[in-house]
């Protein structure tokens, strides 16, 4: 049998687009497997744990979060592994929370009355200036204190991220504040369902708390999926009001920037993890992430019954599965000695705001008689 070639074909030159994207393939897939397989892992230990005990008492997303902070424990993946673990952690993560838009429903959050959209925002702004004076009381300076204030009340790091320019933070405030978030964030997750029996919460309950508590919409998910369905559902819609107080936190910062700031723009000599953004306004698209429209979206297709019930359960077992992928990413990125390294000040500053807002919060469900 004779093959004939296309010399011409052969010889023409690969497209510059293509060869970018091959390229940014190639540098992505180490981390994403590396994510892959601690995900893979934690499946398998859930399965072990049903089959010795009869049931898995700890679920695939907190395995995922914990073999994968095993795994950053003891070995610091290189430059080579850090692009895919950041695609999984970021972009994976963003999809996850969108599709999961289609399992939700609005009639869950207006079932509960308008009592609890005002005091999630009430929420938010009271603890946003109680975080910010018991950090400052605690010594920390103005720029950090509203860092970790607002990351604690709102969003976790995309808080941290988004308020940073508007208050002039320079990189060593947003690093340490993302560092702590990260490490509290999984911590919490990890022992937030162990309040249920303690503090007698009915799934409701906790699904608000966890919601009004917890630092990013996925993390919401893990530490409410051992309680229930209904937990996992009001907890993301409660958390995802508490992602669009944002907007109104940054407008109001961006008028009180020069009180917050105690330095000039020029960062100290020691500062090496970035110079100080300048203050500014921010864009309106960092206020409202295109994966935040999209969930919305699909949660008001959902509501409105226009999403065909055959591709609901494939795309709640594709989020689930991303999601997981995403909380392996996490526990990957997360390094348990930078608490042991960090300055009593600054650990008893996020902690001390981390339980306020957890006491803020509590009142709030009794006082608006969430069942």
């Amino acid at each position: 049998m004779t093959f004939f070639m296309d010399t011409k074909a052969a010889n023409r030159p690969i497209p510059v687009a293509s060869r970018f994207a091959a390229g940014r393939h190639a540098t992505l897939l180490p981390g994403v497997a590396l994510c892959g397989a601690v995900t893979a892992a934690a499946f398998v230990v859930e399965r072990v744990e049903a089959v010795l005990f009869g049931r898995a008492w700890l679920e695939a997303l907190v395995l995922a979060i914990l073999i994968g902070t095993a795994v950053r424990s003891l070995w610091t993946p290189g430059v080579h592994w850090q692009a895919g673990i950041a695609f999984s952690a970021k972009m994976l993560l963003e999809v996850a929370v969108m599709l999961l838009g289609a399992a939700l429903s609005f009639r869950t959050l207006a079932d509960i009355g308008p009592g609890l959209l005002f005091g999630i925002a009430g929420v938010v702004l009271l603890v946003v200036a109680g975080s910010f004076m018991l950090c400052r009381l605690l010594g920390l300076p103005k720029r950090m204190s509203m860092l970790v204030a607002c990351g604690n009340s709102i969003c976790g790091n995309s808080a941290i991220a988004a308020v940073a320019p508007v208050i002039g933070a320079d990189g060593d405030d947003v690093a340490a504040s993302i560092a702590f978030t990260a490490v509290l964030g999984v911590l919490v997750v990890l022992g937030l369902p162990a309040l249920v029996p303690l503090l007698g919460f009915s799934v409701t309950q906790f699904g608000v708390f966890a919601g009004l508590t917890v630092y990013a919409v996925p993390q919401v998910i893990a530490a409410t999926a051992p309680v229930g369905a209904a937990a996992i559902q009001l907890g993301t819609l409660v958390k995802l009001v508490r992602v669009l107080m944002l907007g109104p936190v940054v407008l109001v910062l961006s008028f009180l920037a020069s009180r917050l700031r105690d330095d000039t723009d020029e960062p100290a000599p020691q500062v090496t993890a970035g110079d100080r953004p300048q203050p500014g306004h921010l864009p309106v698209h960092k206020l409202m992430p295109w994966f935040i429209v999209a969930f919305l979206a699909l949660a008001t297709l959902h509501t409105l019954n226009l999403i065909p019930a055959v591709v609901l359960a494939p795309t709640a077992m594709l989020a689930n599965v991303l999601t997981i992928l995403s909380m392996a990413a996490l526990g990957l990125g997360v390094d348990v000695r930078v608490v042991a390294r960090a300055g009593g000040r600054v650990t008893g500053a996020v902690v001390a705001s981390l339980a306020l807002l957890g006491g803020v919060s509590f009142v709030l469900i009794h006082g608006l008689g969430v069942l």
